[in-house]
């Protein structure tokens, strides 16, 4: 089994900064990526951001020169650094790891990150 654990949601202002943490235990075999998906109320779950095992990232377009992805490949931990958020960043935020030669996806539990105007 593997489990992921979230942190770093809350309540920011427009304007503001918030950092996700998510810590990968468990099963943990090779990973090939981890990434951040956001789910707002109404709307289908979108990729934010992902980085890839060599380093490699990619980010939503709504998200790019705002958020930055990065990891810690010892402790299976990925970071969110959020900065300039906006009202329409407001979300569930869900971890993703993916691993193994079969590209197994697994999910955290979901932070909110809330926004005001």
């Amino acid at each position: 089994q593997v489990q992921l654990v979230e942190s770093g949601g809350g309540l920011e202002q427009t304007g503001g900064a918030l950092r996700l943490s998510c810590t990968a235990s468990g099963s943990i075999l090779k990973v090939n990526a981890m990434g951040w998906y956001r789910q707002a109320p109404g709307k289908q779950r979108e990729l934010v951001a992902t980085i890839r095992s060599g380093g490699t990232t990619n980010y939503a377009d709504s998200v790019k020169g705002r958020f930055t992805i990065s990891r810690d490949n010892a402790k299976n931990t990925v970071y969110l650094q959020m900065n300039s958020l906006k009202p329409e960043d407001t979300a569930v935020y869900y971890c993703n790891i993916n691993m193994g030669a079969l590209w197994n996806n697994y999910w955290g539990q979901g932070t909110q990150v809330t926004v005001s105007s």
